[in-house]
This record gives C-alpha cells, structure tokens and sequence, in this order.
C-alpha cells in the first residue's frame, strides 16, 4: 500500500517548486515508510511513497512503459495483474518488474481509458501520458482507496491519496463548505464527492477523469456500477456451493504477497469466514489478530478465541481499556476533516496490533452491505411493508403527526421507539431510510445549526445524496434499493474511510476479500430470500458456512466495535465534552446556536437523553476546527 501525490499544469508547462512537492509527499509518510520517488517534468509532477508488498526489488514508482513516455503512481493492489501479463505480453508489450504496477501502463498503452475495467482490485492512480499530453485519474470500483484532487486557484490541479496531501499546497480553497457540513452532521462523513473544503472534492468509486492540458476539468466518468437485478434461478444449494468457490478465489487473490500476511478475526460472521477459508488455503497457520474490551458489555473475544482455536491459528489478542478516549486528537488529525464513527478507535488499536506482527491483514468487511447483514435491513422490510398497506398521501399526514406528538424514548429498544416508527411511516421509502441511519436527525439539525448558517444551506438536505444514488440505483425492491445505497455512501465514505487512514496510519495494508466486485455482483443477482429469511440475515452465507463454523458464532446476535460514549461524556470526558461543545472556535464558526449545544450537554449529563452520538459528532467537528482551516502563509511563493 502507498501513498501517491502530483500536480499538473492545466494551462502551460511551469516548472514546480521540488521542495513543495516533497513537503506534498511527506505528509503522508506513513502510507509509504519504505521508499519515496518522484518524477518532475514541465507542467506535470508526480509523488510517490512505498509500502513495499510485492516485488520488493524492482516496485519502484514512478513507473514507466518501455519508452519513458508514460508514467504511474500507484496506491493499492491489481490482484489478477498475473492473468494479464501474458496478454500484454502476446500484444508486444516488454515487462521490466514483477510487480502489479507495471500492468497499469501497459494496460494504458494497450486499452486506454478502459484498461481499469480489465483490473479486479483496490487501487487509485495518476497516469501521465506525455505523448498525448494527458493526466489520467483512476479509482476502484467500490472506494476503497481514496483519491482526492484539487482545481487551484493558480491555474495548476492537484491530487493525493489524503486531503492532507492538498493541504500542504498554499493555493487550496480552505473555505468550509455548508452542504458538507449538513452532510457530516446526518452522516457522519461529508459524503463522496464533497469533501469539508469547497476547493477539494474525492473521485467517485468507480470513476475516471482525464484532463487535458488548455481544457476545463470535466466531470469524472463512470466505468462500473452494481445492478441489483435479484433474477438468478440458481437453486439454493448450488448457490452455497458458488459462494464458497467464489470466496475461496477472492480470497487465495489476496494472499498474493512477499511479507508477512495475516487476519483480523473479531469473532463475527464476516472475519471468520475470512480466516477458516485462509486456513484452507495456507500450508501455516494463519496469523490473526483480535481486540479484546475490558467491558464485558462491549468484548466479543471469545468468539474470536472459538475460530482461533479451530483453525490452529497463530492468535494475537491485546485488551483495549474501556476509557480508551485518548485517540481522540490522533483520530482528528488522522481523518484530516471531521470524521464521527467512534469506532475508529477501536479499529486503530486492531490496526496497531496487527502491524506488530504483519505487512498485510485481509478484512472482512463489505459483508453486512451484500449479505444483507445489518439490523436494519430487517427494520426498515418491515416498516416498508407497513407502508405499503396505506397510500403515501394518508401516511404522511397521519404518521407525521404522530411522529410530532409521540413522546421521545431513546432508552427503549427501537422496536418500541414508537415516534422513530411513526416517523418512518410518514416518509418514503428512501427518506425513511436516510432517517434511519442519520446520525443527528432533521429537527435536531435544524435546532443546532444557527439562522445564519441555515440560510448558507439554502434548504440542503442530506437526504439529496441518497436522492441521487437511488436515482440510479436501477431498482425499486426495498432491500436492494437501501443495499446499493449503503455500498454507494456508508461502505464508502465511512467504513472504507476508517479502515484506510487506521491501517496506513501503522503502514498496514488492508485486503477486503468480501469487496472483490465480481463476488459484488454475483451477490445482486441472487434472490432477497438468499439474503434475509425471517429474521435471519445472511442467510446464505451462514447456511454456507455451517459445517465450518460454531453456531454460536454464526447465529449469535451482532455485536459491532462500539465504545461507552454514553458513560465517557457522563464520566471522565464530562468537562472535555462541556468545554470542546462551549469553546470559543465552536462560537466563531457562525454555524452553531450554543444554547442548543449547552442544553444537548445538560440533558445528556443529567440521565434525561442519551445524545451520546451527536455530542461525539460535535466534538470531532470542534477538533477539526481547533486545528484551523485557514490556509498557511506561502512566504518562499512556491508554485
């Protein structure tokens, strides 16, 4: 895994500033701590930090084609780089390495712009191509490398696989923009392609753009989608049987590598799958790795020990305190804008254990989204069905206004949270979704952000990026509908984000067997009721996994990496929480009202509200303001 970085001249060919670049490229060391190389040419500059996994001996990057007119960097994996190199190779084209990377510029040479549609991997790249005078941008089908960029206001564009990477360029737009904000505060992450800044955006999963020197920056294309056309008529138990083939494939994929490899095993369904199919696929025992809690409550490491124990694993476990909240200024830092998933945390201290002992760690995440694994889903067929008995123009105003009236009860299970279901029946059915999953709530957002900044908003929703991803989502069957959205936004911009800046923060590569896009799709192909029966989710995947796997692992109730926010912010982070919330950086942003912030504070100390979630939200907004935005002095007047 790496980090690449590069600016491009979109109007003439400048020399750029070495000592900017490499300022550009060192910020994000940790992505890459074994080597750094650079490419400098008229108008192009191209960065690169290595984290050496294959082809140690000649992986180097920049790489070029046989003629140095074309170049790459590259962050990630092309797993069946080995298929095509003797095609490449029958088409003329000459190999100097063995590593992965050199498959991109002979592809490029080869298929041109549709050469990522010939890669199955996670990978984000820049390609510069002098013959045609073209800089080409590249990112996997499902996000799991990032990949942001920046039009500069000197005329020059800028890219870099961490937002930190366009923050060290004095020309970025640090300007905070209010859709993101919205966005952050119902989701907890501003979502693709927006980032915190309106002068930087990511590149869509599954996206490409091209610029052409003297032209505008167009819009970023899509190469790949996932259609949920639920029409496979395979039979149920030959379904069980492609799941495992195809599992053992994507799988045996990833474990391509010259350094140490190995698992995280949490003791869920997901993780074990992972390492019981490893097992079968390694001659050694396969090296895992486990966080254990010193909360009962919150420790599912037995489970993990039962897998271990099976496998004959080489099983690493280290027990993570249950006041572990002095990652927060790290994670802040880390995820460069503000970022509200509090189980970063515990994520971190998995990533920080499994680097003491590999390079690479296979994952099992994506499960959940096409399995159909999450709670959920099964909360929000039911509701839908609900919906569906009664015509939306009666819904609305009836279950509206019990939703209003109904006394609040964030201490009841949801099953009796009967406003959150009044709620929910008085909305459509990707409305309900989005309200389902918001972190902070419509009303309550609209409590806590101040008059000034509503008008600044000019009546955005969050709710508009799920309008637009379901807008092309190609279906209408409920399940599959909220599944394509959870892989275009939560997958993306929460999940693929945590696990990425945790593991390369400890140079650790993640591999994620169950994102392997032709696992993805084969998985939208098949019927809901392979996914959820009942009141059992991944139903197939379970019943597939049965004669390898203890029941008590496979049927026992999710658990999640969740931390006691409740208990920190009524306990030892009570003052923290009060002063970040009141803080004067918090007043000067103009976004908040601070009687709202007080009385969120108050009622949650007090036992009257679990607000646990949006006060954790706030305080990581509050650190990412206490870092500053501003954009630095430029005193040398680098370009």
């Amino acid at each position: 895994m790496c980090g690449i970085a590069g600016l491009f001249d979109l109007q003439g060919k400048r020399e750029f500033s070495r000592e900017l670049v490499t300022r550009m490229s060192d910020v994000q060391f940790h992505r890459g701590p074994d080597e750094g190389g650079y490419h400098f040419e008229p108008g192009v500059a191209l960065a690169h930090r290595r984290l050496s996994i294959i082809d140690l001996a000649t992986g180097q990057q920049p790489l070029f084609n046989e003629d140095g007119s074309v170049c790459v960097v590259f962050n990630g994996e092309i797993y069946n780089f080995q298929e095509l190199v003797p095609e490449l190779q029958a088409l003329g084209h000459v190999f100097h390495t063995h590593s992965d990377t050199e498959v991109i510029v002979h592809a490029w040479e080869a298929w041109g712009e549709a050469c990522v549609e010939r890669f199955r991997g996670m990978f984000a790249f820049a390609l510069w191509d002098r013959n045609r005078d073209m800089l080409f941008l590249a990112r996997d089908r499902l996000g799991v490398k990032p990949l942001f960029y920046a039009q500069l206001g000197d005329g020059s564009f800028a890219f870099g696989s961490e937002l930190k990477v366009l923050m060290a360029h004095p020309a970025l737009d640090r300007r905070i923009d209010p859709l993101a904000v919205e966005e952050y505060f119902a989701l907890g992450y501003a979502a693709e392609p927006r980032t915190i800044f309106k002068g930087a955006a990511k590149l869509d999963p599954g996206h490409t753009l091209t610029l052409r020197r003297g032209q505008p920056v167009p819009a970023s294309k899509p190469y790949w989608d996932v259609r949920f056309t639920l029409d496979n008529p395979i039979s149920f138990e030959d379904a069980m049987a492609e799941l495992d083939a195809r599992l053992h494939e994507s799988i045996r994929l990833r474990m391509i590598s010259e350094v140490p490899l190995g698992a995280f095993l949490s003791g869920g369904v997901d993780s074990s799958a992972v390492v019981a199919t490893m097992a079968d696929l390694s001659t050694a025992p396969v090296n895992t790795c486990s966080i254990a809690f010193d909360d009962p409550a919150f420790n599912e490491s037995a489970f993990a020990e039962m897998v271990a124990g099976r496998y004959h694993t080489n099983h690493h476990v280290e027990t993570v305190k249950s006041d572990d909240f002095d990652l927060i200024d790290t994670l802040s830092s880390l995820y460069d804008e503000p970022y509200a998933d509090s189980s970063a945390i515990p994520t971190y201290r998995v990533c920080e254990l499994a680097r003491k002992h590999v390079t690479v760690s296979l994952s099992g995440d994506g499960g959940d989204e096409s399995f159909g694994g999450y709670r959920r889903y099964r909360l929000h067929l039911m509701e839908q069905r609900m919906r569906d008995a009664l015509p939306y123009g009666v819904r609305r105003p009836v279950f509206g206004l019990l939703g209003r009236l109904y006394p609040k009860a964030d201490w009841a299970p949801r099953v009796f949270r009967a406003k959150t279901t009044f709620q929910a029946l008085a909305r459509d059915s990707v409305e309900a979704y989005f309200h389902s999953v918001s972190i902070i709530r419509d009303d309550m957002r609209r409590r806590l952000f101040s008059p000034a900044f509503q008008r600044e908003l000019a009546g955005y929703n969050g709710l508009e990026v799920f309008r637009r991803h379901a807008a092309n989502a190609g279906t209408e069957d409920p399940l599959a509908q909220i599944q394509y959205l959870d892989l275009k936004t939560y997958l993306v911009g929460d999940i693929n984000t945590k696990v990425d800046r945790a593991s390369m923060a400890h140079s650790l590569e993640v591999r994620e067997p169950l994102m392997d896009h032709p696992l993805v799709e084969w998985l939208a192909s098949l019927p809901n009721g392979m996914k959820i029966r009942g009141q059992e989710g991944k139903y197939l995947f379970k019943k597939s996994l049965e004669p390898r796997l203890p029941s008590d692992v496979l049927y026992r109730p999710k658990m999640g990496f969740a931390v006691p926010l409740a208990r920190w912010f009524r306990g030892p982070l009570k003052e923290r929480v009060k002063t970040a919330l009141s803080s004067e950086v918090m007043a000067d942003a103009g976004i908040f009202d601070m009687d709202v912030l007080a009385r969120l504070v108050a009622d949650h100390q007090s036992g009257r509200r679990d607000y646990s979630a949006p006060l954790w939200t706030l305080m990581m907004f509050e650190r990412f303001l206490q870092r500053g935005v501003d954009a630095p002095a430029n005193p040398a007047g680098e370009r």
